[in-house]
Protein backbone atom coordinates (compact mmCIF):
# COMPACT_ATOMS: atom_id res chain seq x y z
CA UNK A 1 0.00 0.00 0.00
CA UNK A 2 1.48 3.91 -0.98
CA UNK A 3 0.88 5.90 1.78
CA UNK A 4 0.34 9.28 2.30
CA UNK A 5 3.56 11.20 0.95
CA UNK A 6 4.38 14.13 3.21
CA UNK A 7 6.12 15.26 0.27
CA UNK A 8 3.57 16.43 -1.06
CA UNK A 9 1.71 17.76 2.17
CA UNK A 10 4.98 20.26 2.25
CA UNK A 11 3.25 23.70 2.47
CA UNK A 12 6.61 24.87 0.31
CA UNK A 13 4.75 23.17 -2.72
CA UNK A 14 1.82 24.20 -4.63
CA UNK A 15 -0.39 21.76 -6.56
CA UNK A 16 -2.64 24.33 -8.34
CA UNK A 17 0.54 26.12 -9.77
CA UNK A 18 2.72 23.56 -10.55
CA UNK A 19 -0.94 22.08 -12.34
CA UNK A 20 -1.19 25.19 -14.23
CA UNK A 21 2.48 25.25 -15.37
CA UNK A 22 2.00 21.78 -16.24
CA UNK A 23 -1.05 22.37 -18.33
CA UNK A 24 0.31 25.45 -20.22
CA UNK A 25 3.90 23.60 -20.68
CA UNK A 26 1.33 21.00 -22.37
CA UNK A 27 -0.77 22.79 -24.50
CA UNK A 28 2.64 24.93 -25.94
CA UNK A 29 4.08 21.65 -26.62
CA UNK A 30 1.62 19.47 -27.77
CA UNK A 31 2.17 20.21 -31.22
CA UNK A 32 6.11 20.09 -31.46
CA UNK A 33 6.14 16.93 -29.32
CA UNK A 34 3.83 14.68 -31.43
CA UNK A 35 6.31 15.94 -34.66
CA UNK A 36 9.22 15.27 -32.59
CA UNK A 37 8.20 11.93 -31.96
CA UNK A 38 6.99 10.77 -35.21
CA UNK A 39 9.77 12.36 -37.23
CA UNK A 40 12.26 11.14 -34.62
CA UNK A 41 10.30 7.05 -34.31
CA UNK A 42 11.10 7.95 -38.16
CA UNK A 43 15.17 8.36 -37.73
CA UNK A 44 15.83 5.94 -35.55
CA UNK A 45 15.59 3.61 -38.74
CA UNK A 46 17.97 5.02 -41.07
CA UNK A 47 20.52 2.59 -41.23
CA UNK A 48 17.62 -0.10 -41.91
CA UNK A 49 15.88 2.48 -44.58
CA UNK A 50 19.06 3.58 -46.37
CA UNK A 51 20.17 -0.10 -46.49
CA UNK A 52 16.51 -0.73 -48.40
CA UNK A 53 17.01 1.69 -50.31
CA UNK A 54 20.09 1.08 -51.94
CA UNK A 55 19.44 -2.44 -52.24
CA UNK A 56 17.75 -1.07 -55.66
CA UNK A 57 20.55 -0.56 -56.87
CA UNK A 58 22.76 -3.56 -56.02
CA UNK A 59 25.67 -3.98 -58.98
CA UNK A 60 26.55 -7.29 -60.30
CA UNK A 61 29.95 -8.14 -59.11
CA UNK A 62 30.43 -11.37 -61.38
CA UNK A 63 34.54 -11.10 -59.66
CA UNK A 64 35.16 -8.21 -61.84
CA UNK A 65 37.92 -5.98 -60.50
CA UNK A 66 36.12 -2.38 -60.15
CA UNK A 67 37.04 0.41 -62.30
CA UNK A 68 39.79 3.02 -60.91
CA UNK A 69 37.98 5.53 -58.34
CA UNK A 70 39.35 8.44 -60.43
CA UNK A 71 36.97 6.89 -63.63
CA UNK A 72 34.40 6.58 -61.46
CA UNK A 73 34.20 10.10 -60.35
CA UNK A 74 34.92 11.03 -64.33
CA UNK A 75 31.87 9.06 -64.97
CA UNK A 76 29.96 11.14 -62.01
CA UNK A 77 31.02 14.42 -63.22
CA UNK A 78 29.98 13.62 -67.17
CA UNK A 79 26.36 13.98 -66.30
CA UNK A 80 26.78 17.39 -64.38
CA UNK A 81 29.28 19.29 -66.39
CA UNK A 82 31.76 21.31 -64.60
CA UNK A 83 30.94 19.99 -61.09
CA UNK A 84 33.46 20.20 -58.17
CA UNK A 85 34.78 17.37 -56.48
CA UNK A 86 33.43 16.84 -52.93
CA UNK A 87 33.75 13.50 -51.74
CA UNK A 88 33.87 9.72 -52.26
CA UNK A 89 32.13 7.31 -50.11
CA UNK A 90 32.92 4.20 -50.11
CA UNK A 91 30.97 0.82 -51.54
CA UNK A 92 29.66 -0.91 -48.17
CA UNK A 93 29.84 -4.18 -50.23
CA UNK A 94 31.33 -5.57 -53.73
CA UNK A 95 27.58 -5.32 -54.60
CA UNK A 96 27.15 -1.77 -53.63
CA UNK A 97 27.36 0.83 -56.06
CA UNK A 98 29.78 3.81 -55.68
CA UNK A 99 28.70 6.99 -54.03
CA UNK A 100 30.61 10.11 -55.57
CA UNK A 101 29.49 13.48 -53.98
CA UNK A 102 29.50 16.57 -56.52
CA UNK A 103 28.89 20.48 -56.13
CA UNK A 104 26.72 21.61 -58.82
CA UNK A 105 25.38 25.05 -58.76
CA UNK A 106 25.97 25.66 -55.44
CA UNK A 107 24.07 22.70 -54.31
CA UNK A 108 25.22 18.85 -52.54
CA UNK A 109 24.65 16.49 -55.11
CA UNK A 110 24.87 12.46 -55.06
CA UNK A 111 25.68 10.25 -57.86
CA UNK A 112 25.40 6.92 -57.76
CA UNK A 113 28.17 4.91 -60.28
CA UNK A 114 28.51 1.17 -60.65
CA UNK A 115 32.33 0.49 -60.27
CA UNK A 116 32.48 -1.88 -62.67
CA UNK A 117 30.66 -0.82 -65.74
CA UNK A 118 30.82 3.30 -64.77
CA UNK A 119 27.18 3.53 -65.52
CA UNK A 120 25.60 6.27 -63.72
CA UNK A 121 22.60 5.03 -61.63
CA UNK A 122 20.97 7.76 -59.73
CA UNK A 123 21.63 11.29 -59.13
CA UNK A 124 20.20 13.19 -56.31
CA UNK A 125 19.96 16.33 -54.45
CA UNK A 126 21.32 15.52 -50.81
CA UNK A 127 18.78 17.83 -48.96
CA UNK A 128 16.16 16.59 -50.89
CA UNK A 129 16.75 13.03 -50.00
CA UNK A 130 14.24 11.31 -47.08
CA UNK A 131 16.12 10.81 -43.92
CA UNK A 132 17.79 14.18 -44.59
CA UNK A 133 14.73 15.87 -44.85
CA UNK A 134 13.59 14.18 -41.85
CA UNK A 135 16.76 14.65 -40.03
CA UNK A 136 16.44 18.63 -40.57
CA UNK A 137 12.65 18.97 -40.10
CA UNK A 138 13.31 16.93 -36.94
CA UNK A 139 16.18 19.68 -35.15
CA UNK A 140 15.12 22.53 -37.38
CA UNK A 141 11.61 22.40 -38.68
CA UNK A 142 12.21 23.26 -42.33
CA UNK A 143 12.95 26.85 -41.02
CA UNK A 144 17.19 26.71 -40.59
CA UNK A 145 18.08 28.61 -37.20
CA UNK A 146 14.73 29.96 -36.39
CA UNK A 147 13.60 26.37 -36.25
CA UNK A 148 16.06 25.23 -34.54
CA UNK A 149 15.30 28.35 -31.68
CA UNK A 150 11.48 26.72 -31.68
CA UNK A 151 12.68 23.40 -30.88
CA UNK A 152 14.38 24.42 -28.43
CA UNK A 153 11.90 26.42 -27.20
CA UNK A 154 9.67 23.55 -27.37
CA UNK A 155 11.72 21.33 -25.53
CA UNK A 156 12.55 23.29 -22.85
CA UNK A 157 8.77 23.78 -22.27
CA UNK A 158 8.95 20.22 -22.73
CA UNK A 159 11.25 19.47 -19.61
CA UNK A 160 8.66 21.79 -17.26
CA UNK A 161 5.95 19.40 -18.98
CA UNK A 162 7.85 16.36 -17.50
CA UNK A 163 9.01 17.49 -14.20
CA UNK A 164 5.65 18.99 -13.02
CA UNK A 165 3.67 15.68 -14.50
CA UNK A 166 5.93 13.76 -12.40
CA UNK A 167 5.00 16.11 -9.49
CA UNK A 168 1.31 15.55 -10.17
CA UNK A 169 1.92 11.92 -10.35
CA UNK A 170 3.27 11.14 -7.05
CA UNK A 171 0.72 9.27 -5.27
CA UNK A 172 -1.16 10.74 -2.39
CA UNK A 173 -3.78 9.03 -1.50
CA UNK A 174 -3.20 5.55 -3.66
CA UNK A 175 -4.32 2.28 -1.94
CA UNK A 176 -2.12 0.01 -4.34
CA UNK A 177 -0.17 0.14 -7.58
CA UNK A 178 -3.15 0.77 -9.43
CA UNK A 179 -3.32 3.82 -11.12
CA UNK A 180 0.24 4.60 -10.50
CA UNK A 181 1.99 2.12 -12.26
CA UNK A 182 -0.76 0.21 -14.24
CA UNK A 183 -3.63 1.35 -15.32
CA UNK A 184 -6.97 0.77 -13.25
CA UNK A 185 -9.28 -1.83 -14.59
CA UNK A 186 -11.48 -2.48 -12.18
CA UNK A 187 -13.13 -1.31 -8.90
CA UNK A 188 -11.90 -2.60 -5.23
CA UNK A 189 -14.46 -4.96 -5.21
CA UNK A 190 -13.00 -6.60 -8.15
CA UNK A 191 -16.05 -5.32 -10.83
CA UNK A 192 -14.78 -4.20 -13.98
CA UNK A 193 -15.52 -0.30 -14.35
CA UNK A 194 -17.64 0.98 -16.37
CA UNK A 195 -19.77 4.50 -17.56
CA UNK A 196 -18.28 8.04 -17.72
CA UNK A 197 -16.27 7.45 -14.54
CA UNK A 198 -14.48 4.56 -15.89
CA UNK A 199 -13.95 6.46 -19.25
CA UNK A 200 -12.58 9.58 -17.27
CA UNK A 201 -10.31 7.36 -15.28
CA UNK A 202 -9.30 5.43 -18.22
CA UNK A 203 -7.73 8.51 -19.57
CA UNK A 204 -6.57 9.54 -16.66
CA UNK A 205 -4.52 6.52 -15.75
CA UNK A 206 -3.11 6.42 -19.36
CA UNK A 207 -1.84 9.68 -18.99
CA UNK A 208 -0.18 9.18 -15.92
CA UNK A 209 1.12 5.91 -16.19
CA UNK A 210 2.47 6.46 -19.64
CA UNK A 211 4.00 9.41 -18.58
CA UNK A 212 5.80 8.20 -15.73
CA UNK A 213 7.00 4.63 -17.46
CA UNK A 214 8.72 6.96 -20.35
CA UNK A 215 9.40 10.24 -18.11
CA UNK A 216 13.04 9.54 -17.67
CA UNK A 217 13.77 8.45 -21.36
CA UNK A 218 12.30 12.05 -22.66
CA UNK A 219 13.86 13.69 -20.47
CA UNK A 220 17.45 12.16 -22.02
CA UNK A 221 16.70 12.68 -25.66
CA UNK A 222 15.15 16.43 -25.02
CA UNK A 223 18.68 16.74 -22.82
CA UNK A 224 20.67 15.27 -25.70
CA UNK A 225 19.22 16.63 -28.14
CA UNK A 226 20.25 20.25 -26.67
CA UNK A 227 23.80 20.57 -28.04
CA UNK A 228 22.46 20.22 -31.46
CA UNK A 229 20.07 23.38 -31.02
CA UNK A 230 21.37 27.56 -32.27
CA UNK A 231 21.01 29.00 -28.73
CA UNK A 232 21.71 26.49 -26.35
CA UNK A 233 24.47 24.45 -28.06
CA UNK A 234 26.11 27.81 -29.37
CA UNK A 235 26.37 28.93 -25.78
CA UNK A 236 27.90 25.42 -24.78
CA UNK A 237 30.42 26.24 -27.72
CA UNK A 238 30.99 29.59 -26.48
CA UNK A 239 31.87 28.58 -23.07
CA UNK A 240 34.03 25.60 -24.24
CA UNK A 241 36.10 28.10 -26.63
CA UNK A 242 36.40 30.21 -23.58
CA UNK A 243 38.58 27.94 -22.18
CA UNK A 244 40.98 26.82 -25.05
CA UNK A 245 43.63 29.50 -26.23
CA UNK A 246 42.80 31.69 -28.60
CA UNK A 247 44.73 30.00 -31.05
CA UNK A 248 43.11 27.07 -30.97
CA UNK A 249 39.56 26.77 -32.56
CA UNK A 250 37.57 24.31 -30.88
CA UNK A 251 36.20 21.60 -33.62
CA UNK A 252 32.79 19.59 -32.50
CA UNK A 253 31.19 16.72 -33.84
CA UNK A 254 28.07 18.37 -34.07
CA UNK A 255 26.15 21.47 -35.77
CA UNK A 256 25.00 24.41 -33.59
CA UNK A 257 23.13 26.11 -36.53
CA UNK A 258 22.38 26.08 -40.21
CA UNK A 259 25.63 27.68 -41.57
CA UNK A 260 28.02 25.00 -39.80
CA UNK A 261 25.56 22.40 -40.95
CA UNK A 262 25.79 23.73 -45.10
CA UNK A 263 28.82 24.04 -44.55
CA UNK A 264 29.89 20.69 -43.43
CA UNK A 265 27.77 19.36 -46.23
CA UNK A 266 29.11 21.07 -48.99
CA UNK A 267 32.67 21.39 -48.39
CA UNK A 268 33.49 23.93 -50.79
CA UNK A 269 37.43 24.17 -50.80
CA UNK A 270 38.54 27.66 -49.45
CA UNK A 271 38.06 30.69 -52.84
CA UNK A 272 36.01 27.98 -54.48
CA UNK A 273 32.66 28.54 -53.27
CA UNK A 274 31.56 29.84 -57.47
CA UNK A 275 34.04 27.24 -58.46
CA UNK A 276 30.98 26.10 -60.51
CA UNK A 277 30.62 29.13 -62.98
CA UNK A 278 34.64 28.99 -63.76
CA UNK A 279 34.01 27.08 -67.10
CA UNK A 280 37.28 27.69 -68.66
CA UNK A 281 38.91 25.81 -65.54
CA UNK A 282 38.67 22.19 -66.32
CA UNK A 283 40.32 18.92 -67.06
CA UNK A 284 39.32 16.29 -68.94
CA UNK A 285 35.79 15.04 -68.66
CA UNK A 286 35.30 18.62 -66.64
CA UNK A 287 37.11 17.15 -63.22
CA UNK A 288 38.27 20.90 -61.64
CA UNK A 289 41.42 21.45 -61.41
CA UNK A 290 41.59 21.82 -57.55
CA UNK A 291 41.52 17.97 -57.53
CA UNK A 292 44.36 17.34 -59.43
CA UNK A 293 47.19 16.68 -56.37
CA UNK A 294 50.60 14.75 -56.73
CA UNK A 295 48.73 11.85 -55.07
CA UNK A 296 45.76 10.30 -57.12
CA UNK A 297 42.08 10.22 -56.00
CA UNK A 298 42.70 5.85 -55.67
CA UNK A 299 45.74 6.42 -53.50
CA UNK A 300 43.65 8.08 -51.38
CA UNK A 301 40.72 5.95 -51.39
CA UNK A 302 43.18 3.05 -51.45
CA UNK A 303 44.86 4.05 -48.42
CA UNK A 304 41.49 4.77 -46.14
CA UNK A 305 40.07 1.46 -47.44
CA UNK A 306 42.83 -0.46 -46.28
CA UNK A 307 41.87 0.97 -42.56
CA UNK A 308 38.42 -0.90 -42.37
CA UNK A 309 36.57 2.05 -40.47
CA UNK A 310 32.52 1.55 -40.21
CA UNK A 311 30.78 2.43 -42.97
CA UNK A 312 29.52 4.87 -44.09
CA UNK A 313 33.28 5.78 -45.12
CA UNK A 314 34.06 9.51 -47.07
CA UNK A 315 37.01 10.61 -48.09
CA UNK A 316 36.99 14.12 -48.78
CA UNK A 317 38.48 16.69 -50.82
CA UNK A 318 39.66 20.21 -48.82
CA UNK A 319 37.34 21.88 -47.75
CA UNK A 320 36.43 25.27 -45.25
CA UNK A 321 36.38 22.62 -41.97
CA UNK A 322 39.50 20.60 -43.16
CA UNK A 323 42.60 22.04 -45.18
CA UNK A 324 43.30 18.98 -45.98
CA UNK A 325 42.11 15.44 -47.47
CA UNK A 326 40.51 13.72 -44.95
CA UNK A 327 39.14 10.12 -44.44
CA UNK A 328 35.80 9.79 -42.02
CA UNK A 329 33.72 6.90 -40.72
CA UNK A 330 30.50 8.70 -40.07
CA UNK A 331 29.12 5.39 -38.71
CA UNK A 332 25.68 6.73 -36.36
CA UNK A 333 27.30 4.32 -33.82
CA UNK A 334 29.54 7.12 -32.38
CA UNK A 335 31.73 5.12 -30.45
CA UNK A 336 33.23 3.46 -33.54
CA UNK A 337 33.54 6.67 -35.16
CA UNK A 338 37.24 7.99 -36.89
CA UNK A 339 38.68 10.16 -38.57
CA UNK A 340 42.25 10.33 -40.15
CA UNK A 341 44.34 13.03 -42.22
CA UNK A 342 45.81 11.88 -45.57
CA UNK A 343 49.03 13.54 -46.88
CA UNK A 344 48.36 15.65 -49.88
CA UNK A 345 51.79 14.40 -51.73
CA UNK A 346 51.13 10.40 -50.73
CA UNK A 347 48.06 9.91 -49.12
CA UNK A 348 49.68 8.23 -46.15
CA UNK A 349 47.73 8.84 -43.04
CA UNK A 350 49.07 11.51 -41.27
CA UNK A 351 47.03 11.67 -38.15
CA UNK A 352 44.13 8.99 -36.76
CA UNK A 353 41.78 10.16 -34.17
CA UNK A 354 39.35 7.92 -32.27
CA UNK A 355 36.57 8.48 -30.56
CA UNK A 356 38.21 7.54 -27.08
CA UNK A 357 40.51 10.46 -28.28
CA UNK A 358 38.14 13.50 -28.30
CA UNK A 359 37.91 15.52 -25.01
CA UNK A 360 35.33 14.02 -22.49
CA UNK A 361 32.61 16.58 -23.36
CA UNK A 362 32.37 15.35 -26.73
CA UNK A 363 32.48 11.85 -26.18
CA UNK A 364 29.88 12.67 -23.25
CA UNK A 365 27.31 14.48 -26.34
CA UNK A 366 28.49 11.68 -28.90
CA UNK A 367 26.82 8.71 -26.70
CA UNK A 368 24.11 10.99 -25.73
CA UNK A 369 23.54 11.34 -29.58
CA UNK A 370 23.83 7.34 -30.35
CA UNK A 371 21.12 6.46 -27.72
CA UNK A 372 19.55 9.59 -29.26
CA UNK A 373 19.69 8.42 -32.50
CA UNK A 374 18.82 4.95 -31.44
CA UNK A 375 22.01 3.35 -32.72
CA UNK A 376 24.26 2.78 -29.50
CA UNK A 377 23.53 -0.66 -28.25
CA UNK A 378 21.70 -1.99 -31.59
CA UNK A 379 18.18 -2.92 -32.02
CA UNK A 380 17.06 -2.79 -28.03
CA UNK A 381 18.22 0.92 -28.30
CA UNK A 382 15.76 1.78 -31.68
CA UNK A 383 12.63 -0.16 -30.02
CA UNK A 384 13.44 1.86 -26.42
CA UNK A 385 13.35 4.69 -28.85
CA UNK A 386 10.47 3.72 -30.78
CA UNK A 387 8.04 2.71 -27.68
CA UNK A 388 9.32 6.06 -26.22
CA UNK A 389 8.02 7.79 -29.11
CA UNK A 390 4.11 5.96 -29.12
CA UNK A 391 4.23 6.69 -25.84
CA UNK A 392 4.26 10.64 -25.83
CA UNK A 393 2.25 10.43 -28.34
CA UNK A 394 -0.46 8.69 -26.20
CA UNK A 395 0.58 11.03 -23.45
CA UNK A 396 -0.50 13.87 -26.04
CA UNK A 397 -3.74 12.08 -26.83
CA UNK A 398 -4.70 11.00 -23.34
CA UNK A 399 -4.09 15.00 -22.45
CA UNK A 400 -5.98 16.28 -25.33
CA UNK A 401 -9.14 14.13 -24.56
CA UNK A 402 -9.01 15.20 -20.56
CA UNK A 403 -8.45 18.52 -21.27
CA UNK A 404 -11.39 18.74 -23.72
CA UNK A 405 -13.56 16.87 -21.27
CA UNK A 406 -12.87 19.03 -18.18
CA UNK A 407 -12.89 22.05 -20.53
CA UNK A 408 -16.08 24.13 -19.59
CA UNK A 409 -17.71 26.76 -21.66
CA UNK A 410 -16.17 30.17 -22.44
CA UNK A 411 -12.73 28.79 -20.86
CA UNK A 412 -9.62 27.69 -21.73
CA UNK A 413 -9.85 24.95 -19.51
CA UNK A 414 -6.80 25.61 -17.20
CA UNK A 415 -6.53 25.19 -13.83
CA UNK A 416 -8.02 27.79 -11.62
CA UNK A 417 -5.06 30.12 -10.22
CA UNK A 418 -5.20 30.74 -6.20
CA UNK A 419 -7.05 33.83 -5.26
CA UNK A 420 -4.59 36.94 -5.29
CA UNK A 421 -5.31 36.81 -1.35
CA UNK A 422 -3.47 33.50 -1.51
CA UNK A 423 -0.73 34.13 -4.04
CA UNK A 424 2.49 33.58 -2.15
CA UNK A 425 5.17 31.47 -4.21
CA UNK A 426 5.89 28.30 -2.81
CA UNK A 427 9.49 28.40 -2.05
CA UNK A 428 10.42 24.91 -3.79
CA UNK A 429 8.56 26.04 -7.09
CA UNK A 430 10.67 29.09 -7.20
CA UNK A 431 13.82 27.18 -6.77
CA UNK A 432 13.21 25.13 -9.23
CA UNK A 433 12.09 27.70 -11.47
CA UNK A 434 15.37 29.72 -11.56
CA UNK A 435 17.61 26.99 -11.80
CA UNK A 436 15.83 25.41 -14.76
CA UNK A 437 15.55 29.09 -15.87
CA UNK A 438 19.50 29.05 -15.57
CA UNK A 439 20.32 26.04 -17.41
CA UNK A 440 17.33 26.74 -19.90
CA UNK A 441 18.29 30.63 -20.90
CA UNK A 442 14.91 30.06 -23.45
CA UNK A 443 13.05 28.75 -20.81
CA UNK A 444 13.77 31.40 -18.88
CA UNK A 445 13.16 34.47 -21.05
CA UNK A 446 10.02 33.37 -21.84
CA UNK A 447 8.97 32.40 -18.28
CA UNK A 448 9.40 36.11 -17.77
CA UNK A 449 7.71 37.01 -20.28
CA UNK A 450 4.74 34.82 -19.21
CA UNK A 451 4.67 36.36 -16.00
CA UNK A 452 4.75 39.64 -16.92
CA UNK A 453 1.69 39.36 -19.32
CA UNK A 454 0.13 38.00 -16.44
CA UNK A 455 0.65 40.05 -13.23
CA UNK A 456 1.06 43.46 -15.57
CA UNK A 457 -1.66 42.85 -18.40
CA UNK A 458 -4.45 39.98 -17.90
CA UNK A 459 -5.07 41.19 -14.02
CA UNK A 460 -6.32 44.56 -16.17
CA UNK A 461 -8.73 42.27 -18.74
CA UNK A 462 -11.52 40.02 -16.66
CA UNK A 463 -13.00 38.44 -19.74
CA UNK A 464 -9.54 37.59 -21.02
CA UNK A 465 -7.99 36.25 -17.15
CA UNK A 466 -11.57 34.47 -16.80
CA UNK A 467 -10.98 32.30 -20.03
CA UNK A 468 -7.23 31.58 -18.57
CA UNK A 469 -8.61 30.67 -15.03
CA UNK A 470 -6.54 33.99 -13.53
CA UNK A 471 -8.32 35.68 -10.87
CA UNK A 472 -9.07 39.29 -12.30
CA UNK A 473 -7.83 42.14 -10.30
CA UNK A 474 -9.77 43.38 -7.42
CA UNK A 475 -9.95 47.04 -5.76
Amino acid sequence: MITKSYFIKSPWLGYNTVWRWHFYAGLFCMPFIVLLAVTGAIYLFKPQFEAYQEAAYQVKANEKVPQSVTSQALAAVKVLPHAQFNAYQLPASPQSPAHVMLIYQGELRRVLVNPYTLQVMNVATEEDRFMPWIHRLHGRLLMGDKGSYLVELAASWAIVMIVTGLFLWWPRDAKGLAGVLYPRLHIASGQPLSGKVARRIFWRDLHAVIGFWIALFVLFLLISGLPWTKSWGGLLKEVRQFGATSQTQIKQDWFTSQKELQEANSMLAPGEEHAHHRHDRQLTADIPEQTVLPASLDTMVRNVAGLQLPPPVMIAAPSRRNAGWVGKSDTQHRPSRVTVNLDPQNGAILSRTNFEDKPMLDRVVGYGVAVHEGQLFGWFNQLLGLLTALGLVAVVVSGVVMWLRRRQASTLGAPFAQTRLNTRMPVATVVATVLLAILLPFLGLSLIAVLMVERLVLVYLPKVAQFLGLPARTT
